[in-house]
Protein backbone atom coordinates (compact mmCIF):
# COMPACT_ATOMS: atom_id res chain seq x y z
CA UNK A 1 0.00 0.00 0.00
CA UNK A 2 1.49 3.77 -0.76
CA UNK A 3 -0.37 5.68 1.62
CA UNK A 4 -1.01 4.31 5.27
CA UNK A 5 -5.17 5.09 5.24
CA UNK A 6 -7.18 4.94 2.05
CA UNK A 7 -8.52 8.68 1.29
CA UNK A 8 -9.16 10.50 -1.65
CA UNK A 9 -6.24 11.01 -4.03
CA UNK A 10 -5.02 14.45 -5.45
CA UNK A 11 -2.07 14.25 -7.89
CA UNK A 12 0.25 17.07 -8.98
CA UNK A 13 1.36 17.05 -12.56
CA UNK A 14 5.36 17.92 -12.69
CA UNK A 15 5.54 18.95 -8.85
CA UNK A 16 8.43 21.53 -9.63
CA UNK A 17 10.03 22.25 -5.93
CA UNK A 18 7.29 20.93 -4.18
CA UNK A 19 7.03 24.02 -2.27
CA UNK A 20 3.21 23.98 -3.25
CA UNK A 21 2.46 19.88 -2.93
CA UNK A 22 3.81 19.92 0.48
CA UNK A 23 2.23 23.22 2.06
CA UNK A 24 -1.43 21.81 0.34
CA UNK A 25 -0.87 18.66 1.98
CA UNK A 26 0.03 19.89 4.81
CA UNK A 27 -3.20 21.52 5.28
CA UNK A 28 -5.01 18.42 4.14
CA UNK A 29 -4.47 15.36 6.58
CA UNK A 30 -7.81 13.83 4.92
CA UNK A 31 -6.28 13.47 1.72
CA UNK A 32 -3.33 11.63 -0.14
CA UNK A 33 -1.33 13.64 -3.01
CA UNK A 34 1.24 11.97 -4.92
CA UNK A 35 3.41 14.53 -6.90
CA UNK A 36 4.60 12.95 -10.57
CA UNK A 37 8.08 14.52 -11.51
CA UNK A 38 10.88 13.34 -14.14
CA UNK A 39 13.86 15.08 -12.98
CA UNK A 40 15.19 13.30 -9.72
CA UNK A 41 16.53 16.05 -7.73
CA UNK A 42 13.02 17.89 -7.77
CA UNK A 43 11.59 14.40 -6.39
CA UNK A 44 14.15 14.54 -3.90
CA UNK A 45 13.53 17.68 -2.54
CA UNK A 46 9.63 16.31 -2.46
CA UNK A 47 10.57 13.27 -0.15
CA UNK A 48 12.75 15.50 1.96
CA UNK A 49 9.86 18.78 2.56
CA UNK A 50 7.51 15.89 3.07
CA UNK A 51 9.72 13.97 5.73
CA UNK A 52 10.54 17.51 7.45
CA UNK A 53 7.22 18.21 7.76
CA UNK A 54 6.23 14.80 8.99
CA UNK A 55 3.85 13.98 6.33
CA UNK A 56 2.63 10.62 5.66
CA UNK A 57 -0.40 11.62 3.34
CA UNK A 58 2.44 12.42 0.54
CA UNK A 59 4.71 10.11 -1.80
CA UNK A 60 6.40 11.04 -5.21
CA UNK A 61 6.57 9.18 -8.42
CA UNK A 62 9.70 10.05 -10.94
CA UNK A 63 8.27 9.12 -14.39
CA UNK A 64 6.80 10.93 -17.37
CA UNK A 65 3.71 12.73 -16.31
CA UNK A 66 1.75 11.60 -19.36
CA UNK A 67 2.68 7.76 -19.24
CA UNK A 68 1.77 8.03 -15.30
CA UNK A 69 -1.97 9.01 -16.09
CA UNK A 70 -2.51 6.87 -18.69
CA UNK A 71 -1.42 3.98 -17.91
CA UNK A 72 -0.81 3.91 -14.14
CA UNK A 73 -3.64 5.53 -12.66
CA UNK A 74 -6.97 3.57 -11.92
CA UNK A 75 -10.09 4.78 -13.82
CA UNK A 76 -12.15 7.40 -11.72
CA UNK A 77 -9.30 7.18 -9.04
CA UNK A 78 -8.44 10.80 -8.53
CA UNK A 79 -10.20 13.45 -6.94
CA UNK A 80 -8.17 16.48 -8.41
CA UNK A 81 -5.54 16.57 -11.04
CA UNK A 82 -2.73 19.17 -10.33
CA UNK A 83 -1.23 20.64 -13.28
CA UNK A 84 0.89 24.04 -13.05
CA UNK A 85 3.13 25.51 -15.26
CA UNK A 86 3.99 22.55 -17.14
CA UNK A 87 6.53 23.05 -20.34
CA UNK A 88 5.00 25.68 -23.09
CA UNK A 89 7.12 24.30 -25.70
CA UNK A 90 6.62 28.00 -27.12
CA UNK A 91 8.42 26.72 -31.10
CA UNK A 92 5.25 25.74 -32.90
CA UNK A 93 7.27 22.62 -34.71
CA UNK A 94 7.62 21.11 -30.44
CA UNK A 95 3.56 21.93 -29.72
CA UNK A 96 3.23 17.82 -30.16
CA UNK A 97 5.50 17.78 -27.12
CA UNK A 98 2.73 19.71 -24.71
CA UNK A 99 1.22 17.98 -22.33
CA UNK A 100 -2.09 19.18 -22.78
CA UNK A 101 -2.74 18.06 -26.42
CA UNK A 102 -5.20 16.20 -27.90
CA UNK A 103 -4.77 13.33 -26.31
CA UNK A 104 -4.62 14.74 -22.75
CA UNK A 105 -8.17 15.05 -21.75
CA UNK A 106 -9.60 11.65 -22.65
CA UNK A 107 -6.79 10.16 -20.21
CA UNK A 108 -7.59 12.99 -17.78
CA UNK A 109 -11.32 12.21 -17.70
CA UNK A 110 -10.40 8.73 -17.44
CA UNK A 111 -8.40 9.14 -14.36
CA UNK A 112 -10.65 11.23 -12.30
CA UNK A 113 -13.35 10.74 -10.33
CA UNK A 114 -16.76 11.78 -11.26
CA UNK A 115 -16.88 15.27 -9.75
CA UNK A 116 -12.91 15.35 -9.55
CA UNK A 117 -11.35 18.46 -11.04
CA UNK A 118 -8.84 19.28 -13.37
CA UNK A 119 -6.53 22.31 -12.26
CA UNK A 120 -4.72 24.42 -14.35
CA UNK A 121 -1.77 27.22 -13.96
CA UNK A 122 0.32 29.23 -16.76
CA UNK A 123 1.94 32.17 -17.93
CA UNK A 124 1.65 31.46 -21.35
CA UNK A 125 -1.17 33.05 -23.26
CA UNK A 126 -1.18 31.13 -26.04
CA UNK A 127 -0.53 27.26 -24.53
CA UNK A 128 -3.31 28.53 -22.09
CA UNK A 129 -5.76 29.46 -25.20
CA UNK A 130 -4.83 25.98 -26.33
CA UNK A 131 -5.45 24.51 -23.07
CA UNK A 132 -8.44 25.89 -23.24
CA UNK A 133 -9.96 25.20 -26.88
CA UNK A 134 -9.60 21.44 -25.81
CA UNK A 135 -10.89 21.21 -22.55
CA UNK A 136 -14.05 23.10 -23.46
CA UNK A 137 -14.45 21.04 -26.32
CA UNK A 138 -14.02 17.66 -24.35
CA UNK A 139 -16.87 15.69 -23.26
CA UNK A 140 -17.08 14.95 -19.99
CA UNK A 141 -16.03 18.13 -18.56
CA UNK A 142 -17.25 21.35 -17.55
CA UNK A 143 -15.53 24.77 -16.59
CA UNK A 144 -15.64 25.46 -12.82
CA UNK A 145 -13.93 28.15 -10.84
CA UNK A 146 -11.11 27.43 -8.71
CA UNK A 147 -11.83 27.58 -4.80
CA UNK A 148 -10.18 30.70 -3.44
CA UNK A 149 -8.24 28.73 -0.84
CA UNK A 150 -6.44 26.33 -3.73
CA UNK A 151 -5.99 29.75 -5.93
CA UNK A 152 -3.80 31.51 -2.86
CA UNK A 153 -1.50 28.44 -2.59
CA UNK A 154 1.42 29.54 -4.91
CA UNK A 155 4.20 27.88 -6.59
CA UNK A 156 7.82 28.48 -6.77
CA UNK A 157 7.20 29.49 -10.60
CA UNK A 158 4.27 31.28 -9.69
CA UNK A 159 5.93 33.03 -6.86
CA UNK A 160 8.91 34.13 -9.12
CA UNK A 161 6.48 35.49 -12.06
CA UNK A 162 4.56 37.20 -9.90
CA UNK A 163 7.70 39.21 -8.28
CA UNK A 164 7.89 40.41 -12.53
CA UNK A 165 4.67 41.33 -12.86
CA UNK A 166 3.54 38.52 -14.75
CA UNK A 167 -0.26 37.49 -14.65
CA UNK A 168 -0.71 33.81 -13.83
CA UNK A 169 -3.80 32.27 -16.47
CA UNK A 170 -5.77 29.58 -14.32
CA UNK A 171 -8.96 27.30 -15.17
CA UNK A 172 -10.07 24.32 -13.33
CA UNK A 173 -12.78 22.03 -15.42
CA UNK A 174 -14.88 19.66 -13.52
CA UNK A 175 -15.73 15.80 -14.76
CA UNK A 176 -19.16 15.88 -15.24
CA UNK A 177 -21.03 12.23 -16.13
Amino acid sequence: MLFPRVQPLEVELGCGDASFLVAYAGLHSERNFLGVERLLGRLRKLERKGRCAGLTNLRGVRLEAAYFVKYLLRPGSVQALHLYFPDPWPKRRHWRRRLVNEAFPPIARAALALGGTLYLRTDDAPYFAQMQVLLDAAPGFQPVETPAELAGRLTDFEREFQARGIATLRAAYQRVG
